[in-house]
């Protein structure tokens, strides 16, 4: 098996082990690792926060984005371009102005002001799993790689610490986080 057959095998695998985390265990853990995200250096220095609005088997962002609003940061969630594999960052005032999007994930309306987020932002990255490297198994697309590969912020990947390995598969065209952020620690890279 080549990289791209050995990520798609685990992916497979990972996506179902996530599928049957209970919802009040993903919630609470979720919970810890939104805390420690906030309480860390980089949220507190940044002005811009990136983040993804989660779905049923990813740590739940909600409070990372409420709590930004709160803080007065400027928040903006992803939107998959159509035809392509990338994606760009909409900013928002809200949640509610969220819109059912690609794959039928919540995304900005095409109207609302785009951002690269700039030096001063974090992104907080999605992943199945992380590795010890700051490598990811993502769902498929390479958006956030393309993405992350002219990202000039700080990108903070999420996961629960019982889905960071030693080792990833990975190809030429992924590209590391600078911290993984769980319900136990953070992993500076």
């Amino acid at each position: 098996m080549n990289a791209a057959q050995d990520k798609k095998a685990l992916r497979r695998q990972l996506r179902s082990m996530r599928s049957e985390m209970p919802a009040e265990q993903r919630l609470s853990l979720s919970e810890r690792i939104a805390d420690r995200l906030l309480s860390s250096e980089a949220y507190k220095n940044c002005d811009t926060v990136l983040c993804f609005v989660a779905t049923d088997i990813e740590v739940e962002t909600r409070k990372i984005i409420d709590t930004a609003f709160a803080d007065g940061k400027r928040v903006a969630v992803p939107r998959c371009i159509f035809g392509t594999h990338e994606m760009e960052f909409g900013l928002i005032a809200s949640m509610s102005e969220l819109v059912s999007g690609a794959y039928g994930i919540l995304e900005p309306p095409l109207s609302n002001e785009l951002t690269d987020g700039g030096e001063r932002s974090i992104c907080v990255v999605p992943g199945l799993a992380y590795d010890e490297s700051g490598y990811r198994l993502g769902f498929g697309g390479g958006y956030y790689d393309r993405f992350l590969s002219e990202y000039k912020g700080i990108s903070c990947g999420v996961c629960y610490e019982s889905f960071v390995v030693g080792r990833l598969p990975s190809e030429e065209c992924d590209v590391t986080v600078d911290k993984i952020i769980t319900e136990e620690k953070i992993i500076d890279l």
